[in-house]
């Protein structure tokens, strides 16, 4: 999904999950929305793979163009991101954190934002606490 609004991963599209399991192509799904961010006008594209209201458990794929942002906003729950290509940072007040491919961050509980270093794709999961 590409918007012209700027996406959050709590507004991405719910995708609801298979009845049976079924491998998603990853890589295909990153060629895409890297270059669905690169034309955006946000410089983001963001893809919910499985989960979503009612569901606890959330894994949202975010593609974001070198120097574009995910705004700042609330943790709404346990969340990682794992970075699958580029580089991007996580910041949450003055505290920052850089990874690249391969490299897992844990989200801080209190409000935060991601910033692309290089043009980036990473794997948001989330589980709610309601």
């Amino acid at each position: 999904m590409t918007t012209n609004d700027t996406p959050t991963p709590e507004t991405a599209p719910e995708t609801v999950p298979a009845r049976e399991p079924q491998p998603i192509p990853l890589d295909a799904r990153i060629r895409e929305h890297l270059s669905q961010a690169a034309s955006s006008s946000t410089g983001l594209s963001i893809q919910s793979l499985y989960g979503g209201h009612p569901h606890v458990l959330q894994h949202n794929l975010i593609a974001l163009r070198s120097g574009s942002s995910l705004p700042e906003h609330d943790n709404p729950g346990e969340a990682t991101v794992l970075v699958l290509r580029g580089r991007v940072e996580l910041r949450s007040g003055t505290d920052r954190w850089t990874a690249g491919a391969g490299e897992l961050l844990v989200i801080p509980p209190t409000r935060h934002s991601l910033h692309a270093v290089e043009d980036a794709a990473v794997l948001l999961t989330i589980a709610k606490i309601s």
